[in-house]
């Protein structure tokens, strides 16, 4: 029986990771060496979550917004690699199981390689995946479906109708919605929940081991 979903694509921070606290964490660091102090909200900065960090810092002139990008990487970096980023419960052993069925599965993130790699090797779950994209991977990010459908011709499929994506914010979303994807939203986002309802999420994931299911009643 084919199945309707062939791929599975992951957003990195906030789904797979419980990064997010560090990720406001580093904006706050960045501001504060750079300018002195960070005068912008926690709600404010979580909204460029999931999108590149040149977008979270383009209400600046260029110069400090390459200060500011060059003092976040360094901050977020040194603190990655102190192991200041876990997985969120489970998820290793769900990635594993739902592998073990022989389900294909990626990763999707607008980090750059060289940040994503570092709590990807420390968290070991990279043997997981068949496809990763990162940030410098298209030209355009999220929420442009850009990165999704590049994942998928890694893969070797072009029916974005196949592939679900797996995301905590409502980028992800419209990333999915962009190139004509499904889209799962994780139950444990640390994001506006009530906010990324509105935008119709396909399914509401409890856990990672629901996938399996999702695909089975999707079978054609």
């Amino acid at each position: 029986m084919q199945k309707k979903i062939d791929l599975v694509l992951y957003d990195l921070d906030g789904t797979l990771q419980d990064s997010i606290p560090l990720i406001v964490e580093s904006f706050q660091a960045a501001y504060t060496i750079v300018l002195g102090e960070c005068t912008r909200s926690v709600a404010d900065l979580k909204s460029y979550i999931g999108r590149p960090l040149r977008d979270s810092f383009a209400r600046h002139d260029k110069e400090t917004a390459d200060k500011l990008t060059e003092a976040y990487l360094e901050y977020n970096l040194k603190r990655m690699k102190e192991g200041a980023i876990s997985l969120f419960p489970g998820i290793a052993e769900s990635l594993a199981r739902i592998r073990e069925q022989g389900i294909p599965q990626g990763i999707v993130t607008a980090k750059r390689k060289s940040s994503a790699m570092v709590t990807i090797e420390q968290l070991d779950i990279g043997k997981y995946f068949d496809v990763m994209v990162f940030g410098e991977d298209t030209e355009r990010s999220k929420p442009h479906g850009d990165p999704l459908v590049e994942a998928a011709r890694r893969f070797g499929t072009d029916d974005m109708g196949r592939v679900l994506y797996v995301g905590d914010a409502a980028s992800d979303l419209l990333s999915a919605r962009d190139c004509g994807a499904s889209f799962a939203l994780v139950d444990w986002t640390k994001m506006p929940k009530d906010e990324i309802g509105k935008l119709g999420p396909d399914y509401v994931l409890a856990s990672l081991d629901e996938i399996p299911c999702i695909i089975r009643n999707a079978e054609l």
